[in-house]
């Protein structure tokens, strides 16, 4: 599920709120790895947004003096992607470790052939079980070939107004609150209260409720073997009911995420409840403001049990001259210990099963958020995650290019059949 890394996890990382992203920037250099002028290996590494490694980095060159690692970072994931995919068929100018998020994942699996297999040229010490298993078997292949480290994950939970909540009659101790997002029935039930009592909606956007409902089902848009099966998957269809009957019923604030109208109506209190990755905690902070400090609040009861929403993988292209160093660096920055780092300095969530249980991590808590123990409430969600989804060749675009814009007519006032005729013929139209 493609996200926004601007704030991620900010809340986690800084009680503070932080500054918005800074401007996409892009080191000089011809991505054909060789070696410096003095003789050292250099090493690019290719990210986006905020990882946490500045400081790492220094620490991998001091204690490895043949190592030269040269930084290209910008400042949004869709340009990255798109750099990656222009020199993955142009065959030259990528860097020797590319970071790849989550929701550009399917893209590059297909591609996977273009890339190092890491149980073939990694460290003898870096195991799969390093890792959750679902973090782990998203980007192994089908003939068992791994073709990235895991970084961040995004773990599923859920934030709400409680204040808006109590105005409302629905009770937020946390046994009630348990009961109210226990299901998605049990969700929508509590938003159907919601918008008689106050005439105002539950939630901020069918497509962000939807996606994921979504990513909990066991199959997907394709199956495994690339079928795409969105008309004959009744879970799917069972999905889009309930949630465009929730529309029907006003619970939607109808904003499209991530637009000003989106982030403003934090502030404004335009709705009552948002499903809640890790990283969004700081997006909430920043675009709520300090007059909501205390109002917001975020559980670990999440209809349907849990998941994921973000996260990204640090893979070794073919292309890269130093393909053994580059996976020893990979390695390397994502153990447990470097990525508790990376989550110190910008609130990356880890993937690392030892990382999970660390005390720095498990003690973090949030001021906004009324002093929850986020550090345990997240761990705990990324371990209710029951596996990874399998994602087909095009399901980034199904995702955002068909099924959002079908949501979002039915937002507008189209109807539920016609929006899911828009959604069943969009996506086989995106996977010719």
């Amino acid at each position: 599920m493609r996200y926004r890394r601007a704030g991620l996890a900010r809340g986690l990382a800084s009680t503070a709120v932080l500054a918005a992203l800074a401007a996409a920037t892009t080191a000089c250099g011809s991505g054909d790895s060789g070696t410096t002028a003095d003789g050292k290996i250099e090493l690019t590494v290719a990210t986006f947004n905020e990882f946490g490694y500045e400081e790492l980095f220094k620490e991998y060159e001091a204690a490895h003096p043949n190592i030269k690692i040269t930084p290209r970072k910008v400042g949004q994931a869709a340009p990255h992607h798109q750099n990656l995919f222009t020199k993955l068929g142009a065959g030259s100018g990528l860097a020797d470790i590319e970071a790849v998020e989550e929701g550009y994942l399917s893209q590059v699996m297909a591609k996977s052939g273009q890339f190092n297999d890491l149980k073939q040229i990694g460290p003898s010490d870096v195991r799969e079980d390093r890792w959750l298993q679902w973090k782990t078997d998203a980007v192994t292949t089908k003939d068992d070939k791994l073709i990235g480290y895991g970084t961040d994950i995004g773990p599923l939970a859920m934030c709400y107004r409680k204040d808006l909540l109590e105005a409302a009659n629905i009770k937020t101790d946390p046994e009630s609150i348990k009961a109210t997002f226990a299901t998605w029935d049990s969700y929508f039930a509590a938003g159907e209260q919601y918008v008689k009592a106050t005439g105002k909606p539950w939630f901020d956007s069918a497509s962000q409720v939807f996606n994921a409902m979504h990513n909990q089902h066991k199959t997907g848009y394709y199956d495994r073997d690339d079928n795409l099966v969105i008309e004959s998957n009744s879970d799917i269809k069972s999905t889009w009911d309930k949630v465009t009957k929730a529309v029907a019923q006003g619970q939607s604030a109808k904003l499209v995420a991530w637009s000003d109208e989106w982030e403003t109506g934090f502030k404004n209190s335009a709705f009552a409840t948002r499903t809640c990755p890790s990283w969004m905690l700081g997006v909430i902070e920043s675009n709520a403001g300090p007059e909501h400090k205390g109002h917001w609040a975020v559980t670990g009861s999440f209809p349907g049990g849990g998941g994921n929403w973000g996260g990204s993988y640090l893979t070794v292209p073919k292309q890269s001259k130093h393909p053994k160093e580059a996976a020893e660096l990979a390695g390397w920055l994502t153990a447990p210990q470097q990525q508790i780092k990376a989550f110190v300095a910008k609130g990356t969530f880890p993937s690392q099963t030892e990382a999970l249980l660390s005390p720095e991590l498990l003690n973090k808590t949030s001021d906004y958020f009324g002093g929850e123990k986020v550090g345990q409430l997240f761990s705990e969600q990324a371990n209710k995650v029951a596996g990874a989804q399998y994602k087909g060749p095009k399901d980034g675009d199904i995702q955002d290019n068909v099924i959002s814009p079908a949501l979002l007519s039915v937002e507008q006032g189209g109807s539920p059949e016609d929006g899911w005729k828009q959604a069943v013929e969009g996506a086989k139209k995106a996977a010719k």
